[in-house]
């Protein structure tokens, strides 16, 4: 029998995306129809998805939502059913999801999110004819208010689930706000939604969902300690018994070096050889030497502490030192990105920097690199480090999170054994990833260890087969309780 499920997320691939959330988001409707799911998405109706989407139906209205009338669009994205919050008072921006053209929170982004989220309890609790889902499955502080506005209505409601994507993005304002957002009075303690004196919506949902997942094992044990968690630990621990960890997967459709058009060369794992083409693309797109001998390390990512990439900027003088390259994709931290820009202009034709983000020039950087850095300090899951596999671009990464889960380090016996796939360093620290980087290019010098540890990632299944498998399975324990 097929389970309904109404997924309320603030993004989704390839309709608008920031980061992996919407990968995530925009892999379940498929994924999860092998399982016998039914998966319909809410999204907020920013311009991008409404353009996307083209004027579809109008099957539910409000008056007044938060500060304007409002009404959900349904549409479609291939096969899956789509739901857009048309508010133009909240969503009709020129800047990004969540900022402004200046880099600044919008002021209203807890009306703008709890609007989505009480729009996403509404139709859990049958406002749309004929769709009446099993499970509503929000994602992120931007979706969690959706099980404090289920749990305060009084009304029958469907099972509940919060996913945290980074505990580290909270959602947190002011308690002047209670009546404004449509909570009741009695909602403001420490069982509700109170948090540190303030409203949190992560918190609300974490305290009032029926199960709580987060997208690695590994992360959903460290959110349950001091150092990872955020403020929230206790919180989690109080709630063990309802937190599971579910690891991400990739889109196969997208990330597949054998028919990639975004690449100079496709290839599989059998015609390895042909990764030298996209070497040489991508050394010639960041004026690279054209050196086939240099260790090519790649980067693509959000610049910031969490990522570490202070951590490589620590370590570039000894990688000058030796026949290494750096490609690199990213934006954030101002200070980060000077940082690159002035080591590019230090190390012409060793070090390549790229400002900003290319859909394309990621791919290149996966097909194209020896192999892919993701030194984070903390990190929920990570799918570049999935790419990287897929794309024969060894791991370097830190054992935590997700990463800890996803990558098999390159030890003496995983090496015997023919199991490694990369290379893990901890604790997270300069001096860690200066041992691995090191590690890493005493192997690919062995060009026969460099292949297995290339061809085994290739070999390892990322999809979402196993993935769709758990979730599908706790979507129908928690209806069924």
């Amino acid at each position: 029998m097929t389970l309904r499920v109404l997924v309320v997320a603030s993004e989704m691939s390839p309709l608008v995306k920031t980061g992996g959330l919407a990968d995530v988001v925009g892999a379940l409707p498929a994924a999860l129809a092998r399982e016998g799911v039914e998966i319909r998405t809410l999204l907020p109706g920013y311009p991008g998805v409404l353009a996307a989407l083209g004027h579809g139906e109008t099957v539910l209205s409000f008056d007044d939502l938060f500060g304007g009338p409002a009404w959900v669009q349904e549409g479609r994205l291939d096969d899956a059913v789509i739901y857009a919050l048309v508010a133009p008072h909240l969503y009709a921006r020129d800047g990004g999801l969540y900022t402004d053209a200046g880099g600044a929170d919008y002021p209203d982004n807890a009306f703008r999110f709890a609007a989505l989220a009480f729009a996403g309890a509404e139709i859990a609790q049958g406002a749309l004819a004929g769709f009446a889902p099993g499970v509503l499955h929000a994602h992120d502080w931007q979706a969690a208010l959706a099980p404090a506005y289920l749990h305060y209505s009084g009304k029958p409601r469907p099972a509940t689930i919060v996913t945290v994507h980074n505990i580290a993005f909270q959602g947190q304002f002011g308690r002047g706000l209670l009546r404004a957002l449509r909570l009741p009075p009695d909602s403001f303690h420490m069982g509700g939604v109170e948090y540190y004196g303030s409203i949190g919506f992560l918190k609300a949902g974490l305290q009032l969902c029926d199960r709580i997942t987060t997208v690695s094992p590994t992360y959903a044990l460290e959110i349950e300690t001091s150092e990872f968690g955020m403020g929230l630990d206790g919180l989690l621990r109080a709630r063990a018994d309802v937190v599971s960890g579910i690891l991400n997967g990739v889109d196969e459709s997208v990330w597949n070096p054998a028919t990639d058009d975004l690449i100079a060369a496709r290839y599989d794992a059998a015609t390895l050889g042909k990764r030298a083409k996209n070497r040489v693309a991508l050394q010639k797109r960041l004026r690279l030497d054209p050196d086939p001998d240099a260790f090519l390390l790649g980067v693509v990512s959000r610049m910031s502490w969490q990522k570490g990439q202070d951590m490589l900027l620590a370590n570039l003088p000894q990688l000058m030192a030796r026949r290494t390259q750096l490609a690199l994709i990213g934006a954030g931290d101002k200070h980060l990105e000077d940082s690159f820009l002035a080591a590019q202009a230090a190390h012409p034709g060793r070090v390549g920097v790229m400002i900003g983000y290319s859909e394309a020039l990621a791919h290149l950087v996966q097909a194209g690199v020896d192999a892919f850095l993701v030194p984070s300090r903390f990190e929920p899951c990570g799918l570049t480090q999935l790419y990287a596999l897929r794309y024969g671009a060894v791991p370097i990464v830190a054992r935590v999170g997700g990463l800890k889960d996803t990558i098999v380090d390159a030890n003496e016996m995983a090496l015997q054994s023919g199991a490694a796939t990369g290379v893990q360093f901890s604790p997270p620290t300069a001096e860690s990833f200066a041992m691995a980087l090191r590690q890493a290019e005493d192997l690919f010098r062995d060009k026969a260890t460099w292949r297995r540890l290339q061809t085994n990632g290739m070999k390892t299944d990322v999809s979402w087969r196993h993935p769709a498998r758990h979730y599908a399975a706790l979507y129908r324990e928690a209806a069924r309780a």
